[in-house]
């Protein structure tokens, strides 16, 4: 497990604000006054700072649209917080661009998922200097400094995802077989925990004969398209692989895609991560052994109490600290608990209100949410 991390339970972790879902895409921005012009007559009354927030892409995963943008987005409304919430849509130039334009036009907290620690760091140092708070939010800016960090425990990410393998080719009576690692991009921090999550669980296996370690290979900035040519790769090298390590649902859907060309669908146990609906969905058909579901509500509702309170002038406290590896630094933090998904825990990210029932459960895939008990 990684160091100087301390892994807290989401109860703890917490204070849920009891937030209901709003959509939106591209660039949001809103004061208070917008509540009270859209027919919120309960509208809170409005504090003095506001909150910056630059989502990364779109690309990678789903979830920063479809989830975080809008925990966030309804946090920030029902606090009476003015806000702007942005997509650097995975360009680092205009990554910058964005946090310039939202501390010049008075943004006094700025929440980042940098692209790259370095891009990340530019932005953090430039907001520090301009007197604005900082948060890093799901990957931590290494060397950054931000004022907190919130995330889940991403070491235990992998170690899930490492279990849920082993599980699963378990219950395959596999043997020694040979295992595929396809990794998320080298410039995210995150990527390189899950790893070593994961490793942490498959290297013991390779060091005993086990498994057999196969081709083992990161994906740039986690894009799926290239995730597939990659795997393809991988399979045409060494036809014989009968697991994968895929670091996220994206990714995992990019290597089912190629399973299938090769009739191994299903054969094949696939790992991921983000708990999509398209992820579930592989999971319901058999494709996908298992996803890692993190509750992005209570990371977004973890988040926004800390940038609520620092847009009030407050000084919000966090329960645990992370170890910044390269400036040795203690960052204040919140870290939440995953849990690993399979064909029978599907429901459970329905009952927490992650996916619907009426999206997870078309066309096909309906006899098998019943046959998951979803309700």
């Amino acid at each position: 497990m990684r160091k100087g991390i301390l892994s807290l339970t989401t109860a703890a972790a917490v204070m849920t604000l009891g937030l209901t879902a709003c959509g939106g895409d591209g660039a949001t921005t809103a004061a208070p006054s917008d509540a009270a012009s859209s027919g919120s007559a309960s509208a809170p009354a409005a504090v003095a700072g506001k909150v910056g927030v630059i989502l990364p892409d779109s690309k990678s995963s789903a979830r920063w649209e479809t989830a975080d943008r809008k925990y966030l987005e309804e946090a920030f409304k029902a606090a009476g917080v003015a806000y702007d919430i942005q997509n650097a849509q995975g360009d680092k130039t205009q990554f910058q661009t964005i946090a310039d334009q939202m501390i010049t036009n008075g943004a006094t907290v700025l929440m980042i998922v940098n692209l790259d620690s370095g891009t990340g760091k530019a932005v953090l140092d430039k907001a520090k200097a301009q007197g604005v708070a900082t948060i890093d939010y799901d990957r931590l800016t290494l060397n950054g400094g931000a004022s907190y960090y919130v995330s889940f425990d991403n070491t235990k990410v992998g170690t899930l995802q490492g279990e849920g393998l082993v599980k699963c080719l378990t219950d395959k009576k596999a043997d020694k077989p040979i295992i595929a690692e396809l990794n998320g991009s080298p410039t995210d921090n995150n990527a390189t925990l899950f790893k070593n999550g994961y490793d942490g669980v498959l290297k013991p296996k390779y060091d005993a004969k086990e498994y057999v370690a196969g081709p083992d290979q990161s994906v740039p900035d986690w894009d799926n398209a290239q995730a597939g040519t990659i795997f393809e790769q991988m399979l045409t090298e060494q036809p014989k692989i009968a697991g994968v390590l895929a670091a996220n649902d994206g990714l995992g859907n990019a290597a089912i895609a190629v399973l299938k060309k090769n009739s191994l669908n299903g054969k094949v146990p696939v790992t991921g991560q983000d708990a999509t609906v398209q992820g579930l969905q592989n999971i319901l058909a058999g494709d996908q052994c298992m996803t890692v579901y993190k509750a992005i509500k209570k990371e977004a509702d973890a988040a926004s109490e800390l940038a609520i309170g620092l847009a009030k002038g407050e000084k919000p406290t966090a329960p645990g600290t992370v170890k910044d590896t390269e400036s040795g630094a203690d960052v204040p933090a919140v870290l939440l608990d995953p849990q690993p998904i399979f064909f029978d825990s599907v429901k459970d990210v329905v009952a927490d209100g992650f996916v619907t029932k009426d999206e997870l459960c078309t066309g096909e895939f309906a006899a098998k949410c019943t046959e998951a008990g979803i309700q």
